[in-house]
């Protein structure tokens, strides 16, 4: 789970698609002629050239940062006025440019922009056939028109030329009486609504449009025959014959006499199934994930926006259930994708079947993250109350290819507090996620602001960490390690310090487990190698009389990720540093945990000349064991024995340094701050000291000052 995914929601006409991954604009042009070809009365000659402008127009909407649906529209317009205008000229239209662009919609923001750009073309395609049926409509009006205004003589013409358009035409024509009885209906209405011609006549608008369905549209028919209305467009689904549903685009006018008022209505009537159903497909595309048919971010954003509003009029609170599986990477690697896949689809439906009942929305975010909105909660025990369903139905078996996949989930829970918007109440729900796996995984955890805030400041600390170091805002400082028998300063551990724009010095506890987190740890400790081996060599330039040991910490990624052994190499060559000059400190932790353990990295630094130190030796496993088989010098002991001013404490670190000693290792004591516990280390036989009671990590041109005398701490 990446923290971009709690990132507002983008625009709904998504990101522009990446000009690298679609295809040249020919292979669309090619595509395009061919299919419409078959069916246009155009030839490939006439087609080439409109098609080229057109592609090159809906390339140019795709790969634009911002997105104008007009430009789209605009091109199927061009299309019908071309006379590309049969319906099904624009399902392969669709096609060829839904092909073209598939290949670039390689995220779901990009999948948006496709849906948002086939939308604008079928909507630019059905708007420009509505003003062709107009304009068809029109001159049958004219025709019906002229026929009651010219001369006796004349009549038979116009009379002629109506019903040479009211047979022929490919749209429906139905005239109505003032009641709204059929009077007459041509051949293609009869189709359309699967009816005789004569079954028609004297059928009644309210059998397709009951009143009490559209009482407005009835109330509108008046208005056509007093004139104070030219024409009324419905757009609706009405039931054929068989019960079928067949979606009607009908423009209805009034048919005057030429001394007269109106007596008669016209209705042109279109069939626009295909085209409302292509409309549904696509917006249903644009709002729901295509793997699993759940709602996807956008859908639920608009959701949880609406149940915030509403909330603010109407009793209880929304309050979500944000759920990442565990370990579902795992799934994906050993047993591949599509099992993982139908792991997703599978437990998809099952959220689906558990909590949609309830009246609660279940929506993929992406990934293998889901999100529950619970639109009305009276308190945050409801919310547990689902969350805890949806653990459940997530940890039983799942059975993919022959085989019981058990997986868990972690969810965060948060309840919108009257404050936070969509966005903000995504990022706690968010942190609060991360808070469920932190605590062990498999569970869920409550919203809590004081904990958001912090886990908000670490995430934007990791956010600006790669700039940080860019720009060299990593400092290194250094703190002097003294030999307790004569109190003389004979090296130092190299400590970095992030030094922030703003002039907040931050130390390592607030920024190193972010960059072991991350991974930036490896090219930070290389860049602190290299800063402490460079500033030891101007001191050694400086004071050859005073060698120091240069004392540098070394994280488990370091070891697992890089080359240890060959950046240590570099350094010292780049610097002509000795190496038994140079000391690596790992934690046990580090020591341990690594995955293979890091001996043989260990052993060719030994082979080197580099020392090897157990750091903060006593907060970890504490195991003198594995000591015996791996290349180490020194164990720098944790503060907390030094501390320790109970006898039990005494006990234990005298047989600390006793122990290592026998295994001829040599021990440095951490923090220590007073001259008794100096003095105690030193009667126990602990060989180096370092804390603030001889020194603080300082600047690297206090250290000749602190060579001469360990304690000028205060100056």
């Amino acid at each position: 789970m990446r923290q971009a995914d709690a990132a507002p929601v983008r625009a709904a006409h998504g990101e522009a698609l990446d000009a690298d991954l679609l295809p040249g604009p020919d292979r669309l042009t090619d595509q395009w002629t061919t299919g419409l070809t078959r069916r246009s009365v155009l030839s490939p000659t006439e087609l080439r050239p409109l098609l080229d402008r057109l592609v090159e127009r809906l390339r140019g909407a795709s790969l634009t940062g911002g997105f104008d649906p007009a430009v789209a529209a605009d091109a199927a317009r061009d299309l019908v006025r071309a006379r590309v205008n049969d319906p099904a000229l624009l399902e392969v239209s669709l096609q060829a440019i839904g092909d073209h662009l598939e290949a670039a919609a390689d995220t779901p923001a990009r999948l948006r922009r496709v849906s948002a750009l086939l939308a604008g073309f079928s909507r630019g395609f059905a708007e420009a056939m509505r003003l062709q049926v107009l304009a068809d409509h029109e001159e049958v009006t004219r025709a019906a028109l002229d026929a009651r205004r010219v001369a006796e003589e004349a009549r038979w013409t116009s009379e002629a030329r109506f019903t040479a358009l009211f047979e022929s035409s490919a749209v429906g024509i139905v005239v109505f009486d003032r009641l709204g009885r059929c009077v007459e209906a041509n051949e293609a209405t009869a189709a359309m609504l699967g009816y005789g011609r004569h079954e028609l006549t004297g059928m009644s608008v309210d059998d397709f449009v009951p009143r009490a369905d559209a009482p407005e549209l009835w109330g509108q028919r008046t208005r056509l025959f007093d004139g104070s209305l030219d024409r009324l467009r419905i757009v609706r689904a009405v039931r054929r014959a068989d019960d079928a549903e067949v979606w009607i685009d009908a423009v209805v006018t009034a048919m005057r006499e030429a001394d007269g008022p109106p007596t008669m209505l016209v209705a042109v009537l279109s069939d626009v199934t295909e085209q409302v159903q292509l409309q549904q497909r696509l917006e249903h595309q644009a709002s729901h994930d295509p793997l699993t048919g759940l709602p996807n971010r956008s859908l639920f954003f608009d959701r949880l926006g609406t149940a915030i509003a509403d909330s603010e009029s109407e009793p209880g609170r929304p309050g979500v259930c944000y759920l990442d599986l565990d370990g579902f990477k795992v799934v994906n690697d050993t047993l591949g994708h599509q099992a993982g896949d139908r792991l997703l689809q599978a437990l998809a439906n099952r959220l689906r079947d558990a909590l949609e009942p309830d009246g609660h929305l279940v929506a993929r975010t992406g990934g293998d993250e889901f999100v529950v909105l619970v639109e009305r909660t009276p308190d945050r025990t409801a919310l547990e109350v689902v969350a805890t369903r949806a653990l459940g139905t997530v940890r039983r078996p799942v059975r993919v290819g022959g085989r019981d996949i058990v997986i868990s989930a972690s969810v965060g829970v948060v309840r919108h507090d009257g404050d936070l918007d969509p966005d903000e109440l995504m990022r706690a729900a968010d942190t609060t996620l991360y808070s469920a796996k932190r605590a062990g995984r498999g569970r869920y955890a409550l919203y809590d602001s004081e904990r958001h805030r912090s886990d908000v400041r670490r995430f934007e600390l990791s956010s600006q960490m790669p700039e940080a170091l860019r720009r060299d805002d990593f400092v290194v400082v250094y703190q002097p390690l003294v030999r307790l028998a004569d109190e003389r300063t004979i090296g130092v551990e190299a400590l970095v310090r992030w030094q922030r724009p703003d002039g907040e010095l931050l130390g390592p506890d607030r920024f190193i487990p972010l960059a072991e987190e991350t991974g930036l740890v490896v090219p930070l400790g290389r860049r602190v190698l290299d800063e402490a081996l460079r500033q030891g060599r101007i001191w050694a330039d400086s004071h050859p009389d005073d060698p120091l040991l240069i004392s540098v910490n070394v994280a488990a990624r370091q070891i697992s990720e890089s080359d240890l052994v060959a950046d240590v190499t570099a350094a010292l060559e780049r610097h002509d540093w000795p190496a038994e000059r140079l000391q690596i400190e790992l934690t046990e932790s580090d020591l341990m945990g690594s995955p293979g353990r890091p001996s043989a990295t260990l052993r060719e630094l030994d082979r080197m000349g580099v020392r090897i130190a157990i750091d903060d030796f006593g907060t970890g496993y504490s195991n003198l064991a594995y000591l015996r088989h791996l290349p180490v010098h020194v164990l720098k002991l944790a503060g907390h024995f030094v501390a320790g001013t109970a006898e039990r404490d005494d006990v234990i670190l005298r047989t600390l340094v006793s122990l290592a000693s026998a295994l001829d290792l040599e021990v440095t004591a951490e923090a220590v701050e007073t001259a008794e516990q100096a003095e105690r280390l030193r009667d126990y036989g602990c060989a180096n000291a370092q804390g603030w009671y001889y020194a603080p990590a300082v600047p690297a041109e206090r250290i000749p000052d602190l060579i001469r005398d360990p304690f000028l701490r205060a100056i």
